[in-house]
């Protein structure tokens, strides 16, 4: 009798999921070896936005969680989700920093790597495959599963094919946003088993709903491991219930042979997390939600676009942006909806909304992607909305990573100077995440603040404060409200009000990092060019002049949070 294998996402893909990726090393840790005995297959814990959050919003080292994760886990193979040619982050980098990670994350602990790419274009894959197989590791090569008119059945089959000849182990079907149906996860899995050699995963979400009955139709076709998330960080935009599809496949010839007792102390422990945590979880991310049939958002993206529409002050807009998504997507060539991919479509859409115009702002990344530089589409992009963003470029036709220079070595001794680096693995961090990590490796990162339950129902029954004043100078009363507009300046209160906009202020469109600043006062601009870079989203922003003039005040330095509205410089 066969036994079905499981992997267990809650240290990973559950709380990206639903928590933005939020959980702390440390309330991992407590329980890692009780997770160790249960018998998994694998337990997914690193990779993915993990990575990012912890340097971001946790001041934490990733590579330390991983070294102690791993000195916690023993008998049971780590996993990570690597993005191909684009490790961690959003984009493309060079073959020696791919070499270095891959070597250096499986040095630190990882045993299993799920590779893939948000295109399926195999040449971004062939490279991290190539060295973690060298290496020692466990390859799981990965389909980025997706409906359009041009993914098909006979298309899947055919990309696992070419993953096969690449020397993977095992071959996964990632279904980030739970569309796999039951139908269709029999027909793929039985075409699959029956045409390569290899051991088949299936990763679903229960977004849609589908995904418990698609689990089981997976069995009946021969499936050989699964994705589950013990219950507490279970359902919504995660993975169906460790527990549930244990109890589902007992005693038939799908049988997990893990213990439901067991995973019952496993799931006392994560009902304290996830209270711990209850603050981060939206309702939206909680529930099921029928609308991704039409729209495909994956669950991570779902609850981190929540999470970035609160930070622009603009959830109002969430039902405007999940319309605009799939004509972006169309625009784009139809790419599956996975990181990268997932985010860049995303962030334009929101763009689209809260600029007023389409296009009218466009990421750095969208031109990238518009040139060819992450990848082949699917489908041939709008030839007429490509040339609006790049002109006249003809987009490439080779593999990206052919025309990326060697960076490693350049951020080593580029890190060393700065006094950054104290192990190898700093320079990787660095590489990644340039403007980031240099803040994280100097210490400038704080822990974000986690809400308590309390605070957390205070803050959701509107507890306000107070926005408008009257406050008296030297015997003058003035009137002060407290807006998210920016550089303002404050005049006696007239009939027009007691605010007047400075003339020529450029105001940011979003929160976000500034990344680069362009220009020095006294500068001249013409209307369109690029006078700062805001990393907003994750994604890169070119913010350009309004109208032709001189650059009279700049606000901001590099490395500043600025939010939506607030002035940036002036140009007169």
């Amino acid at each position: 009798m066969k036994s079905t294998k499981i992997t267990e996402t809650a240290l990973r893909d559950a709380h990206q999921s639903l928590l933005a990726t939020r959980i702390r090393t440390r309330d991992m840790v407590p329980i890692a070896e009780e997770l160790d005995k249960i018998g998994y297959f694998s337990l997914e814990a690193w990779g993915g936005a993990t990575f990012d959050s912890c340097i971001r919003y946790l001041n934490e080292d990733p590579w330390e969680r991983l070294r102690v994760l791993k000195e916690n886990i023993t008998k049971t193979p780590i996993q990570m989700l690597l993005r191909g040619q684009n490790l961690l982050a959003y984009k493309n980098y060079p073959d020696d920093v791919v070499t270095k990670f891959v070597e250096k994350s499986y040095e630190n602990g990882v045993d299993i790597f799920r590779i893939f790419d948000a295109l399926n274009d195999v040449r971004n894959m062939k490279k991290s495959i190539e060295v973690a197989k060298n290496a020692g590791g466990h390859v799981q090569g990965t389909i980025s599963y997706t409906i359009s008119p041009v993914h098909t059945i006979d298309k899947y089959v055919e990309l696992a094919k070419e993953l096969e000849a690449l020397d993977c182990d095992s071959i996964s079907i990632k279904d980030m946003a739970g569309l796999i149906n039951p139908s269709t996860a029999y027909e793929l899995i039985t075409r699959l088993k029956e045409e390569t050699g290899l051991l088949i995963n299936l990763h679903s979400h229960c977004t849609s709903g589908m995904s418990p009955i698609s689990y089981y139709a997976a069995c009946q076709a021969g499936v050989d491991i699964l994705d589950t998330a013990i219950s507490p960080l279970a359902w919504g935009t995660s993975q169906p219930p460790t527990e549930t599809i244990v109890a589902s496949l007992s005693g038939t010839e799908y049988d997990t042979k893990l213990s439901l007792k067991k995973l019952n102390h496993i799931k006392k422990y994560f009902e304290k997390i996830r209270e711990k945590y209850s603050s981060l979880i939206d309702p939206i991310a909680e529930r099921i939600d029928t609308d991704v049939l039409t729209y495909q958002i994956p669950g991570g993206m779902l609850s981190n676009l929540i999470s970035q529409l609160k930070e622009q002050n603009a959830l109002d807009r969430y039902q405007d942006v999940l319309e605009e998504m799939p004509r972006v997507r169309k625009d784009m060539g139809y790419p599956p909806l996975v990181t990268p991919t997932s985010q860049i479509v995303g962030i334009q859409s929101v763009m689209n909304v809260l600029g007023g115009k389409r296009y009218k702002n466009v990421s750095n990344e969208v031109k990238e992607y518009m040139k060819g530089n992450y990848g082949r589409p699917p489908a041939p992009v709008n030839k007429r909305l490509a040339k609006k963003i790049i002109g006249d470029e003809k987009p490439i036709d080779c593999r990206p990573a052919d025309l990326l220079k060697p960076e490693y070595e350049e951020f080593k001794k580029q890190g060393e100077k700065d006094g950054l680096i104290k192990k190898d693995e700093d320079i990787l961090t660095l590489a990644l995440f340039p403007a980031l990590a240099t803040k994280f490796l100097k210490g400038e990162v704080e822990e974000e603040e986690l809400l308590s339950p309390k605070q957390a129902d205070m803050t959701n029954e509107g507890v306000n404060i107070p926005t408008e004043y009257a406050v008296e100078v030297d015997g003058d009363v003035f009137d002060v409200k407290i807006m998210p507009t920016g550089f303002m300046e404050i005049d006696e209160a007239t009939d027009k009000g007691p605010f007047t906009p400075v003339e020529g202020a450029l105001t940011s469109s979003m929160q976000g990092m500034i990344l680069k600043l362009k220009v020095n006062i006294g500068d001249k601009v013409k209307e369109g060019d690029v006078v700062a870079v805001l990393e907003a989203m994750k994604m890169e922003n070119d913010i350009q002049a309004e109208e032709n003039g001189q650059v009279k005040e700049i606000f901001i330095n590099e490395g500043d949070t600025v939010n939506a509205g607030d002035t940036l410089m002036v140009i007169k």
